[in-house]
């Protein structure tokens, strides 16, 4: 019942005008920001520096261009226990001898959310249910709907100096509840700087543009740009190595209270996350995320094979606890000569 009511306030407040409007969307582009690959959610998403992966097209652009095999990714997480379905899938191929492209999917979704809107028998016929008076649900006419949020990135990547790379997103978005949808483009870039060995700076602006998503109902809502920064250190230490990373995500949603601080409209989230990783063999890593959670995780290295593992834990009461997350990802890299990016 309560995922039933709180999915119906959402069609409520997304539905209501019938009339062509335009307003920024406090929120609207929250589902972009989940998280994808074990290894990252594990480090609390401190990942805007560091990302050298497949995974990059999501975290920062830039990173793609560290690549230097064909790389294919998976993800499925239950988020909050079963209540929500969320998939990921993600290709990157290397080209030339400094520029990387990718395509990367990802897909949120509540499904089975029972609709009662053709079910009610209202006896004054003043659309208000009270069941004291005669009022009552006709469960024959209860069907079900679903609620999904689908992005694509379309994202390139080029290396352009040893110690530089850049990237950019073409971002589509899909959003569906029950029969409304809307549509949106919006596009990131990032960066990434070496300013000397082992020390990592990069920079990711989402939605640089301000991206527009626009409802079937007439209804346009506005996602605005987000700031990431962040930075990682590498350090050699017990036959492997450590590296330490933070990020800070910039929005201007004016979140206040909601955010880790704020000045005036700007809110500031940040993120920390530590690896240790023992040569090519395993890692274990903790992190703290934007939303107050600390998080822990492990990688296994296989030929040609990545798997990672992060868990999460939504702490409120005693009595009343959000279930736990747990996040499996894969990364298969085609690490053969033949599949070797030019140059190399």
């Amino acid at each position: 019942m309560k995922r039933t009511a709180f999915v119906f306030s959402f069609l409520l407040f997304s539905v209501t005008s019938v009339y062509s409007q335009t307003v920024i969307g406090k929120y609207a582009g929250e589902f972009l920001a989940i998280g994808v690959g074990g290894r990252a959610l594990a480090m609390g998403g401190a990942q805007v520096s560091i990302v050298n992966d497949v995974t990059s097209g999501y975290w920062n652009p830039a990173g793609l261009a560290r690549i230097n095999y064909p790389q294919i990714a998976l993800m499925h997480e239950e988020h909050f226990g079963s209540l929500v379905n969320y998939n990921y899938a993600a290709v990157a191929i290397p080209y030339g001898t400094d520029m990387s492209f990718g395509l990367s999917v990802t897909r949120s979704s509540i499904d089975g959310i029972p609709d009662t809107r053709n079910a009610l028998y209202d006896a004054n016929g003043d659309g208000i249910l009270d069941l004291n008076r005669g009022d009552r649900l006709d469960y024959t006419k209860i069907s079900e709907f679903s609620n999904s949020d689908w992005a694509i990135y379309l994202t390139f990547a080029k290396r352009q100096t040893e110690n530089f790379y850049w990237g950019a997103n073409v971002k589509i978005i899909r959003r569906d509840l029950a029969e409304y949808g809307a549509t949106g483009i919006g596009f990131d870039l990032g960066a990434v700087y070496t300013p000397f060995n082992n020390l990592f700076l990069g920079a990711n602006i989402q939605d640089v543009t301000t991206t527009l998503v626009a409802w079937s109902t007439g209804r346009n809502e506005l996602i605005t740009p987000t700031a990431k920064v962040g930075a990682a250190y590498v350090m050699q230490f017990f036959g492997g190595s450590i590296m330490p990373a933070v990020d800070l995500d910039i929005r201007f949603e004016n979140r206040k209270s909601a955010s880790t601080f704020a000045v005036g409209p700007v809110s500031f989230d940040a993120h920390a996350g530590f690896e240790y990783k023992f040569k090519n063999v395993f890692a274990v890593r903790v992190g703290y995320n934007d939303v107050k959670q600390f998080t822990v995780g492990a990688g296994i290295f296989l030929p040609k094979l990545q798997i990672d593992y992060s868990f999460a834990r939504f702490s409120q009461s005693e009595t009343e606890r959000l279930p736990d997350s747990h996040r499996i990802s894969l990364i298969l890299t085609l690490e053969q000569p033949k599949h070797q990016r030019d140059g190399m």
